[in-house]
């Protein structure tokens, strides 16, 4: 039997207990000709990443045992923290950032620099030793120090190999041992802005020689170096305006297939991998079209694309070898799992998924993917889900209230794969536009660089488009517009609170409220990422503050409810604090949630679960619907408690 209900009020199955239950999160896996490993993270041992190995028709056992968390805090995003070769696995322990090697299970310490970080490493068999990215952290430098080194496997002596530009990353050995490419980038570029690949010799000593820049400048973003069987050398290249793949043929970049796709991504953590050598001649590869993935093989000879069989639309990561084709995939209805595919016959085996979990088919809300028209006459994308519920219909007549959300970044992306933070809500009744406004990835490099300078600008015009696009279609309320988002999210989400009319409330989750702030407080990686999308500071100090929320209070004039770590060092309290004492001046209806402990981004499931409820009875008592719900009532000032 099917219930009538108004919008926003109907039970649903996906609780905030679930969103915080048991589940884990996959990372890319190696194949090896014992069998395979990958990288889990588990919540329930407070995110502890573990080293996870199944041998060949046997069962996953761990390897890395608790204590030891293996994450890397390279550009503090970390990423290529661990590694599986003949010479051993070694991998970072995230507590003291060392490379440690596992001996009869228990691991060894390789490194003792306590002053450096590792991550990205590759084997050098021939000189039995490590290679990989470092990073000095010391009281006496302005910033931490990037290179590439050396780590002796004998004696853990570490020797710099190559230094001098800001940032490295992907140093890749050829199979013999004799070539090493890697990448380098420098402030103000960020991976996706420009890059430079390059290709040394090895000396018999292990040093670089003959070293050249192959591809890449600071308005060309390179990425995945990685060689052949036979010592080719491809790589990933924005150069045509997507991110394809290139081949190194005789002083040369060579496009393998030319196409308006992107086969790699915004390399914000190091180890990306979206595509990977089969065999000499063929790659497997993730191909991106509008933030919808598919998984390929591509003839590196005749530049044939021939795309499988695969149910995903957005995959993680790739690996491959002469039987098997290994990945990370979800799609619309199914959550992301580990998947082994025969290429014999194309039969696929789920490794591991990350829950159990199971939805009757009708209470899931599949992704519409929209295009609209935003400002300059220009066009911006999004995911639209509408609300579905397999127990529970609206009143005939009524329009659902619209929840635009803005992900974090700017330079990411909403993928249409299903993700229960927003079923939350389209179960219950409210739908939801998951927005990839103008420099989002996934829509080429045109598309990606539209926000440079404009941030604050053009990523608000299209949150509040893509809700009137919805709004004149007739498929949500036009006087129940929402938006939220968190981090730079919530920049998004308060600056078009303050500066747009559209959102008749809104939720900011620890979000940026003031840009200087930012620019003077934030670590290397991304120090100088606001020159290009706001302007070097403080030569473009006029315009921070024009574009700071929390400088326009008197712009700020719907209801709003702020979720904020008190812990937060990237955005602190007071941000959050002085747009509640605005709002309560006005009369506007406010509620604020602060949380002990907590800092950029809510890691406690009891703090997750009363963020989600805290924002969902506010949603209900700003717009005079009852959620069905049992939720601690939250303080909403310049509004009377019901009843």
């Amino acid at each position: 039997m099917v219930d009538i209900a108004p919008y926003g009020t109907w039970p649903s199955p996906i609780t905030t207990d679930l969103l915080v239950s048991q589940s884990i999160s996959l990372g890319g896996a190696t194949i090896r000709p014992e069998g395979l490993y990958w990288l889990e993270g588990r919540p329930t041992e407070a995110g502890r990443l573990v080293l996870v190995h199944e041998p060949n028709g046997g069962t996953p056992v761990d390897l890395t045992p608790a204590p030891f968390n293996a994450r890397s805090r390279v550009h503090e995003y970390g990423g290529g923290a661990w590694l599986v070769d003949d010479a051993g696995i070694f991998f970072v322990n995230f507590a003291d950032q060392q490379v440690y090697r596992l001996e009869d299970g228990n691991p060894v310490p390789v490194t003792h620099a306590p002053d450096r970080r590792f991550a990205d490493m590759v084997v050098d068999s021939r000189r039995n030793r490590l290679i990989a990215v470092a990073e000095t952290h010391s009281d006496d430098a302005a910033e931490p120090v990037n290179s590439i080194v050396a780590i002796s496997l004998d004696d853990g002596d570490i020797e710099t190999l190559i230094e001098g530009h800001d940032f490295f990353a992907a140093p890749r050995l050829d199979p013999a041992g004799e070539q090493l490419a890697w990448l380098s980038w420098d402030h103000p570029n960020m991976p996706w802005d420009g890059t430079e690949l390059h290709l040394g010799t090895l000396a018999s000593d292990g040093r670089l020689a003959d070293v050249s820049t192959i591809a890449g400048d600071a308005a060309t973003s390179v990425q995945q170096p990685t060689f052949s069987p036979s010592g080719r050398l491809c790589f990933v290249s924005d150069v045509s305006g997507w991110w394809n793949l290139y081949a190194w043929d005789a002083g040369t970049a060579k496009p393998l297939c030319p196409a308006a796709a992107e086969f790699g991504g915004p390399q914000w953590a190091l180890g990306l991998r979206t595509w990977c050598f089969r065999s000499d001649r063929e790659i497997a590869c993730v191909i991106n079209t509008a933030n919808t993935d598919r998984i390929a093989l591509l003839d590196v000879e005749t530049g044939q694309l021939t795309e499988l069989s695969i149910d995903v639309n957005s995959v993680g990561s790739v690996a491959a070898d002469a039987t098997r084709l290994v990945y990370t995939g979800a799609n619309a209805l199914s959550f992301p799992a580990l998947c082994s595919r025969n290429w014999s016959d194309g039969a696929t085996r789920q490794v591991r998924t990350t829950t159990d979990l199971t939805f009757d088919a009708g209470t899931l809300s599949a992704p519409e993917a929209i295009s609209f028209a935003t400002g300059n006459g220009e066009t911006a994308h999004g995911f639209y889900y509408a609300p579905a519920n397999a127990a529970c219909n609206a009143p005939a007549g009524e329009l659902p209230p619209l929840l635009v959300t803005t992900h974090g970044g700017p330079t990411a992306a909403a993928h249409g794969s299903l993700s229960l933070a927003i079923q939350f809500w389209t179960s219950r009744g409210i739908a939801v536009l998951d927005v990839n406004y103008r420099g989002s990835t996934g829509y080429g490099r045109a598309y990606r660089d539209s926000l440079k300078l404009s941030w604050g600008v053009k990523d608000v015009e299209d949150a509040a488009a893509g809700a009137r696009h919805l709004a004149d279609a007739g498929l949500v309320d036009a006087e129940r517009l929402i938006i939220r988002g968190g981090s730079a999210g919530g920049y998004t989400t308060l600056a078009a609170l303050a500066f747009t009319d559209t959102f008749r409330a809104g939720a900011s989750l620890y979000g940026i409220g003031d840009l200087e702030a930012l620019a003077r407080d934030t670590h290397k990686f991304e120090s100088r990422y606001l020159d290009t999308l706001i302007g070097p500071y403080p030569e473009s100090r006029e315009r921070y503050v024009e574009r700071s929320p929390i400088h326009h209070l008197d712009g700020l004039d719907c209801p709003t409810i702020f979720l904020q770590g008190l812990e937060d060092r990237i955005v602190p309290p007071n941000q959050a604090e002085a747009m509640v004492e605005a709002l309560e001046r006005k009369g506007i209806p406010v509620a604020y949630v602060p949380f002990e402990g907590e800092q950029h981004g809510f890691r406690q499931a009891a703090n997750i679960k009363r963020a989600l409820d805290a924002e969902l009875y506010f949603y209900g008592r700003v717009f005079g619907f009852e959620p069905a719900d049992s939720i601690e009532p939250v303080p909403i000032s310049n509004l009377p408690s019901p009843g």
